[in-house]
């Protein structure tokens, strides 16, 4: 595509998508919003773009020609890259899908989808994924310890690599140590929107924290209300 992206103060967000209508109505609407835009049209573009112009974000179609956007994304954290990436789906039925696999979206619209949702999507991966001045926060839950200005998480002293996502569901449960969260509330918290957007969500994200997190991880889950991260 154009090979001098636009930039602006909010950064360059990578559009892939192969459906060009589609593509000029998310640019259109991210640009409103003062973000640069790029846009590429296949997989393989697209991860290259994303090595190359190190974007802010990354609005990433699934149903891509050549290699998709679920092979796109695990070959970007196969190599540690953790540009915050939100999948564009075309049926609801996918969604388990792909969450389900471990290879770290941040977060997920369905076709057809509003471009105002999708840009606040944008804006809410971002906002989670940004580091803030101050002092230094350090939480500790048994062997768990998250630097939450440098988003770094340790168990004991080996270091796990997780997902702004990811990094945000843990933080908000250790801010709170042993208090419940139902579904909803971590949705909202977490992700910034209401439960119509399925509490599933959050079930698969769990999942892949602990898995990351492996013996030490300290989320207990409460049967029938929710989450809570315990010491013991």
């Amino acid at each position: 595509m154009d090979p001098r992206p636009e930039r602006d103060a909010r950064g360059l967000v990578l559009v892939v998508e192969d459906d060009r209508a589609i593509a000029d109505l998310v640019g259109l609407y991210l640009r409103r919003e003062g973000f640069g835009v790029q846009v590429e049209s296949d997989g393989a573009s697209g991860l290259a773009a994303v090595r190359r112009l190190r974007p802010v974000a990354v609005v990433l179609d699934v149903g891509l020609p050549g290699m998709d956007g679920v092979e796109v994304c695990r070959t970007l954290r196969a190599e540690q890259d953790w540009t915050p990436v939100l999948f564009v789906t075309a049926r609801d039925d996918e969604v388990d899908r792909i969450l389900g696999l471990e290879m770290g979206a941040d977060d997920y619209v369905t076709k057809p989808f509003s471009p105002r949702e999708l840009v606040a999507r944008v804006r809410t991966v971002l906002r989670r994924s940004g580091i803030a001045p101050g002092r230094e926060e350090v939480l500790q839950v048994g062997a768990v310890s998250a630097h939450v200005d440098r988003r770094r998480v340790q168990v004991a002293d080996a270091e796990v690599a997780l997902t702004s996502t990811e990094f945000d569901l843990l933080v908000h449960l250790m801010r709170a140590p042993g208090r419940v969260f139902s579904r909803e509330q971590l949705l909202s918290a977490v992700w910034g929107y209401a439960a119509s957007a399925g509490t599933r969500t959050v079930d698969v994200h769990v999942a892949q924290v602990r898995a990351k997190l492996g013996p030490g991880n300290p989320i207990r889950t409460v049967r029938g209300v929710g989450y809570a991260a315990d010491a013991s």
